[in-house]
């Protein structure tokens, strides 16, 4: 303990590692020599090959001290230091019984409750007691039985937040089961801040136990929050939530609506004043988009209280009304839509026709697609009417029709009734009469009217009867005393036709005038879809099996194989349990929502407690305790990164850096970079490395050149052709070196790439072995920058092959001089170049690889002229007159690219002067000729010294 604060290790006996910090030392403080740098003196590096047995030089000290920091800073990491470790919890010796709730409300703090429950266990452990666990959200399958710490962590790491209230009370019947009448040394409860109802009869148990100790680890609510009920009114949606009561401070929470693609379509605020428990949320937005909602959520509460799923029921209905009374106005509490109207108003969309014509009213109102369209004592339907209503039904809307004189006076058949209707009507005092006015039969609990409670004043004086039939009883949802259908349904394809065997108003009932008539229309408007032609929502059903169910952090997921259909009840709110925690019951084309809190619900916070032992309380959470490890590796690492800078600059890394840098312009490549592509071109590029060495020797400000092109054009040999401007022109350039390309391919061991444009003045030219430049009269004249860049190239070991196209070369011997030729001449004049000659017979390029004696295009009437070679007077024992060297500049006029252009499918795109097809072959070999020979120089004539080299080798 120093200066109040405290430090303890979870695995002190690392820190006899300390020890070998001398051992570590020893081997850290020698460190190889630095290496030399040397400016590539040959000899010198020959000289020194044999090096003698060096002795390594010391580590700088600081270094050394470096690295000990290092190994200190992973010792101590090592041994899992805490600063202000919590002290010990349990006192005394005997069994731990370990209580923890695992409810919807201790979704947000799980983490922190397991941490407790985690670290109690393993203190118990290290005691060897033993402990015994129960869950207040499990069945009855947790075992509560006393285990070893080992198997109490497994079965905690294990344990997860349910969506479900927890059952105190029977959790702590298991443990109490479990001891079998033996005390419980601790009793710790780890609570989730909430009572509940059966607390104080799980308190009254756990008593019994007589603990030595008891604890009890209790939470801050003031973050709980649930969503209780959401209202789709007429004017917007109601959010219900609650909080714990007794809340003092006013508090706001963010609501969000999201639809089913989790997408968020409104946000409200959820405001609790000060020391109430209750608040409402308003969602201001259209019924349209109010529809699409699938979920309401609390925004940054992590429970399923703060969750609320609505489903197809939670959407307003649009409700078609048609009436055959014609009096509605002037007489409304006659008006058979009156009663209707104040029913479903409330929740559901109210349409009315615009036309008395029912043949014109009823399809226009289907076309604004209600969920369901009431008829009020309508006998006839027009043929159009009738059609109508028919396919509105079989593609899942619901009928329903209330029955009156009209109804009662039409004797056809009506396909759009549930079941056959006698002639006439039964009322009190007549024929088919009662001697006092009918009572409603209860509902039965397979009726979608179960659990809606008819009042006993509520009588029948009149109604429509049905004729008897053996299906009549499956039919009916709602009889009279007498069994007489009162109220009788049939499916008709995808939807249902109800009919009220009454009037809408109570002339014949007072059935309208009473709440069970308000519940009868909210029940199956509930039960109809929100658009009858959606497939969404459901029909009734006796059971639901689960679809998507909530997991203790709020959460949608697929169901466990634990969770079974829901079965609906007939009367209050369905149950959440493990078995049916809170989801989507159905299936993907309908489901209904099974919610956490019913309405009313009151959250309170937890009571003190009576455990039989003085009462402890604790919070979750070690507010004053910091694990130390996680930032011990931390500043290890940092150290690490520090030492290997170190060695970096120590072996000179960060100077080669800066030099590389100091050598790079922002639009040129790195001085490396183009060494290495100086690298990948030198074997097929004469001269190429003199270039690059100049270029860095000098360190010239214009050496700039395109990267992406650079690597392009040093990835594999390429044939180049200078770019005149004229699109024709260069087209046949590229489409001959193509063909060219694709011929030495075929024919030989070279692979070169596709053939590259250039232009003169600006693209780097030392990475092309040869340069096509067609002569075109009508280009532009370069300038001499780039004629000069033609004339380095041409003297750093490049060639140049001048094709003019227009005529013979007779004027570079004297003859008369075309358009092409005196182009030539101008470009010649700033050249510096040698005497030349056409081709001699023993030429290197005569044998480079065809034996040739001249070199044809699509022309034959030029010869080719290259740099005229001295005469050896040794001639006549070396026929092969090729020099040491290869001729910088080639000039023909035979139109080579021509011969050799070919189009994409490889056929010719220009026919030969002759039609002797050996003209174009002897084309090909020309230029297979021209490019070994520019690639390889004067081997070919050096074939002919081999006898005489063996010889003086044999000597």
């Amino acid at each position: 303990m120093i200066g109040g604060l405290a430090l303890s290790f979870g695995a002190p006996l690392v820190l006899f590692g300390l020890l070998a910090l001398p051992v570590i030392w020893w081997l850290l403080k020698l460190t190889p020599p630095r290496p030399q740098t040397e400016t590539f003196p040959p000899l010198r590096i020959l000289q020194e090959i044999l090096k003698s047995e060096e002795t390594p030089s010391k580590s700088p000290w600081w270094l050394t001290l470096l690295r000990l920091l290092l190994a200190a800073l992973i010792i101590f990491a090592l041994a899992a230091p805490t600063l202000n470790p919590r002290e010990n919890q349990l006192s005394g010796d005997g069994l731990l019984a370990l209580l923890i709730d695992n409810g919807w409300a201790s979704g947000g703090d799980w983490d922190a409750r397991r941490a407790a429950a985690e670290g109690l266990i393993r203190e118990a452990g290290d005691a060897g007691r033993p402990i015994s666990l129960a869950f207040t959200a499990e069945g009855p399958s947790d075992d509560a039985t006393p285990v070893e710490a080992t198997t109490a962590l497994e079965r905690l790491a294990a344990a997860a937040p349910h969506p479900i209230p927890t059952d105190r009370a029977a959790a702590a019947e298991r443990m109490a089961t479990a001891l079998a009448g033996n005390s419980a040394g601790s009793l710790v409860f780890l609570a989730d801040g909430l009572d509940s109802a059966e607390t104080a009869s799980a308190a009254r148990t756990l008593a019994a136990l007589a603990p030595s100790q008891a604890i009890v680890y209790a939470p801050g609510i003031d973050g709980l929050v649930g969503l209780t009920g959401a209202d789709n009114s007429t004017e917007a949606l109601v959010v219900k939530a609650v909080r714990p009561s007794g809340g003092a401070e006013a508090r706001t929470f963010a609501l969000r609506a999201v639809d089913a693609q989790g997408r968020e379509i409104g946000r409200a605020p959820l405001e609790f004043a000060a020391g109430d428990s209750a608040a409402e949320a308003r969602f201001a937005i259209p019924v349209e988009l109010r529809n699409d909602i699938a979920r309401l959520e609390v925004d940054g509460v992590s429970d399923a209280g703060a969750v609320r799923l609505v489903d197809d029921s939670f959407r307003r209905r649009r409700v078609a009304l048609v009436s055959g009374e014609s009096a509605d106005v002037a007489q409304p509490l006659l008006s058979p839509l009156y009663y209707i109207t104040r029913a479903l108003e409330p929740f559901a969309d109210l349409a009315r026709p615009d036309s008395a014509d029912l043949a014109e009213a009823i399809p226009s109102l289907l076309e604004r697609r209600p969920s369901v369209v009431v008829l009020a004592d309508i006998g006839v339907l027009p043929e159009t009417a009738e059609t109508a209503l028919q396919k509105f039904v079989e593609d899942g809307g619901y009928l329903v029709r209330f029955a009156g004189p009209r109804l009662a006076a039409t004797t056809g058949e009506d396909p759009l009734v549930p079941v056959r209707l006698r002639t006439g009507e039964r009322q009190l005092g007549g024929a088919m009469s009662w001697s006092e006015p009918q009572k409603i039969a209860p509902l039965a609990a397979e009726s979608p009217f179960a659990g809606i409670k008819v009042p006993d004043d509520v009588t029948v004086t009149r109604q429509i009867l049905a004729e008897p039939s053996v299906n009549l009883a499956d039919k009916t949802w709602a009889s009279l005393v007498d069994g007489t259908p009162l109220v009788t349904a049939e499916s008709l394809g995808a939807g249902t036709i109800v009919l009220f065997h009454v009037t809408a108003e109570a002339t014949w009932s007072n059935l309208p005038i009473s709440g069970a008539f308000v519940d009868m229309l909210r029940r199956i408007v509930t039960l109809s879809r929100a658009s009858a032609n959606t497939t969404d929502g459901r029909t009734a059903a006796d059971s639901l099996p689960p679809y998507r169910v909530l997991d203790g952090q709020g959460r949608l997921v697929g169901p466990g194989a634990d969770v079974q259909p829901l079965q609906l009840v007939a009367d209050g709110p369905q149950p959440v349990t493990l078995q049916n925690p809170p989801g989507l019951y159905g299936t993907e084309d309908g489901y209904i929502a099974h919610n956490l809190l019913p309405a009313g619900t009151e959250l309170k916070p937890l009571p003190p407690l009576d455990l039989g032992a003085p009462l402890q309380s604790r919070g979750y959470g070690g507010e004053d305790a910091v694990d130390l490890t996680p930032w011990l590796f931390a500043a290890a690492l940092m150290l690490f990164a520090l030492d290997a800078l170190a060695l970096l600059w120590l072996n000179g890394a960060f100077s080669r850096i800066g030099t590389a840098f100091a050598n790079r312009r922002s639009t040129a490549l790195p001085v490396i970079a183009l060494l290495a592509a100086v690298a990948l071109a030198a074997s097929a590029t004469p001269g190429l490395a003199q270039v690059a060495e100049t270029a860095v020797a000098t360190n010239a400000p214009d050496f700039t050149f395109d990267v992406e092109k650079a690597i392009e054009a040093t990835e594999t040999t390429h044939l180049a052709y200078v770019e005149t401007g004229d699109p024709a022109t260069d087209g046949i350039s590229r489409a001959g070196l193509s063909g060219l390309t694709q011929y030495i391919a075929a024919k030989t061991a070279l692979e070169p790439g596709e053939p590259i444009g250039i232009d003169i003045a600006a693209d780097e030219l030392a990475f092309y072995p040869i340069i096509y430049w067609p002569i075109d009269p009508a280009a532009p004249m370069p300038d001499q920058a780039a004629v000069s860049r033609i004339d380095a190239y041409m003297k750093q070991g490049g060639t140049v092959l001048f094709d003019v196209a227009d005529d013979t070369l007779a004027g570079l011997s004297g003859g008369g001089v075309s358009a092409g030729q005196r182009r030539l001449r101008d470009i010649l004049a700033d050249l510096d170049i040698p005497p030349l000659e056409p081709v001699p017979s023993d030429h290197v390029l005569t044998k480079a690889f065809y034996i040739m004696s001249d070199f044809p295009g699509r022309h034959t009437g030029s010869e080719l002229w290259v740099e005229s070679l001295v005469r050896d007077a040794d001639g006549a024992s070396r026929p092969a007159r090729g020099g040491d060297g290869v001729s910088s500049i080639m000039i023909t006029a035979n139109d080579l690219a021509s011969a050799w252009a070919v189009d994409e499918q490889g056929l010719f795109l220009f026919p030969t002067d002759s039609s002797d097809p050996s003209q174009r072959e002897y084309a090909y070999r020309a230029g297979v000729n021209i490019v070994m020979y520019v690639l390889t120089g004067n081997y070919k004539a050096d074939q002919v010294h081999v006898p005489a080299l063996l010889e003086r080798l044999g000597q």
